[in-house]
This record gives structure tokens, C-alpha cells and sequence, in this order.
């Protein structure tokens, strides 16, 4: 692996116009447009592609198109997931999606942070942090979960919210920030 690679899945700073990058966004470029595009093909057919864009892909999970990624190799989603049009898994870091997670239209999970140092930032310096969603988590259409956030198992995070933070197992989230309104029961 190059520099550059190591250094992004090591949670480091690291520059995204490498070489080995820019390879791996071609890959994904190619694998998404093909998935994106084959809206009459068989369920096999979008299955293997999947299967061959994302690092680990459970049983019964369904993906609307268009979906978007950076490089699909750090995605795992979990068995019986179902994740709506227009889903942006933005995954620099790893993104770990559970088994029966619901993710509504227009949902975005962000791995990458951007430097604040002017200098630093116009150069193109970025860096990643994990995100994880629990098994059993609804996300609402429109909610941007943020770098390093971990939702817990059976939460429901309300339409348009915005993660900032951990949220606990069992809980209701809404607005933005994202702020706990309730837990949830049975």
C-alpha cells in the first residue's frame, strides 16, 4: 500500500489525490455507475456488483440507487439492511452499518474531516474517523451522521437531524445538532 493509503486507514492525516487513491476512486467510480445504472437487472446481477464495491455485505440487504461512496471497501452493512435513493457513505474510515438498520432517502454517513489551518486545508490535508450504526437502527430521510460518531443498537434518529455525537442504545434523536428527546421501550 502507499503512503498516503496507510495513513488515511490509520486514521491519520493524509492527502486523497495520491496515486493509489485515485485508483481505488476510479474502481468505485466504475462499480457505482454500474450499479446506479442497471435499474432493470437482476437481483443477482446488482447483488454481485455490491458484493464486489463494499468490504462485507450481508443476506437480504437491499440498496436503492443512485448510491454514492469513496471507496466502498471499508462499508460493511449487516444482514436484512435496507438503505434508501440516494445514500452518500462518504468512507475514508471504516463505516460499519448493523443487521435490520433502516436508512431513509437522502442519508449521508462522513468519515472525513478537513483541516481548520487555511494553509492546510487549500493543500488538501484530510483525515478520517469511524462511523458505526447498531443493529436495528432507523435513520430518518436526510440525516448526515458526522465523523467518528457511533449510533447504538434500536435507536431512531428523527428526519434532517444532524449526528454530532455518540447516541446511546434505545433512544429517539431529532434536530441539529442531534439531541435525545426520548428512550424508546420494547
Amino acid at each position: 500500500m502507499g503512503v498516503n493509503k496507510d495513513r488515511m486507514l490509520a486514521g491519520e492525516w493524509y492527502l486523497p489525490d495520491d496515486p493509489e487513491l485515485a485508483e481505488d476512486t476510479a474502481r468505485r467510480f466504475a462499480l457505482c455507475a454500474a450499479y446506479n445504472a442497471g435499474g432493470g437487472a437482476a437481483p443477482a446481477d446488482r447483488e454481485r456488483i455490491l458484493t464486489e464495491l463494499l468490504g462485507g455485505l450481508g443476506r437480504e440487504v437491499r440498496v436503492r440507487p443512485p448510491f454514492q461512496c469513496d471507496y466502498g471497501y471499508n462499508i460493511r452493512i449487516g444482514d436484512r439492511t435496507f438503505v434508501n435513493f440516494n445514500a452518500v457513505f462518504l468512507d475514508a474510515a471504516p463505516i460499519t452499518v448493523g443487521a435490520d438498520v433502516q436508512i431513509g432517502p437522502n442519508v449521508q454517513l462522513l468519515t472525513p474531516a478537513h483541516e481548520l489551518d487555511t494553509e492546510r486545508r487549500r493543500a488538501g490535508w484530510e483525515r478520517a474517523d469511524p462511523v458505526t450504526v447498531g443493529d436495528n437502527v432507523w435513520l430518518g430521510g436526510g440525516v448526515i451522521v458526522c465523523p467518528g460518531v457511533t449510533i447504538g443498537e434500536n435507536t431512531v434518529v428523527g428526519a434532517g437531524a444532524v449526528v454530532t455525537r455518540d447516541l446511546p442504545a434505545g433512544v429517539l434523536a431529532v434536530g441539529s445538532p442531534a439531541r435525545v428527546v426520548r428512550r424508546l421501550t420494547g
